[in-house]
């Protein structure tokens, strides 16, 4: 079973591609931008100190984004949010079933 970790990474990886794929040039790989994008946000995860008991990023205390990449992660976000509704419709639903645990906690 994959970790928490490594189930953001696959959800990043397709919240990229889908951005690049629609607002960039390139049909099956990131551009490199998307690819620096990539990276940067699978290394933020695999540093973070809350490990698998991470919640979503939005969410977090503690931002550790530099403030470029945080905006740049948060347009990729806004713009395939919606989409994965239609590429992983499943992963769509989890998401918004860990949001309403995550803030009925936060209450």
């Amino acid at each position: 079973m994959k970790s928490k970790i490594e189930k953001e990474k696959y959800i990043v990886d397709q919240m990229i591609l889908i951005y690049c794929k629609g607002n960039r040039h390139t049909a099956f790989t990131p551009c490199e931008k998307c690819r620096e994008l990539k990276k940067y946000a699978h290394k933020r995860l695999s540093n973070c100190k809350f490990g698998e008991d991470k919640g979503f990023c939005s969410n977090c205390p503690m931002h550790c984004y530099k403030p470029d990449m945080r905006v740049k992660i948060k347009e990729v976000m806004k713009y395939s949010g919606p989409r994965m509704l239609f590429k992983n419709p499943a992963a769509v639903i989890k998401h918004i079933i860990e949001s309403l645990k995550q803030y009925s906690f936060l209450k």
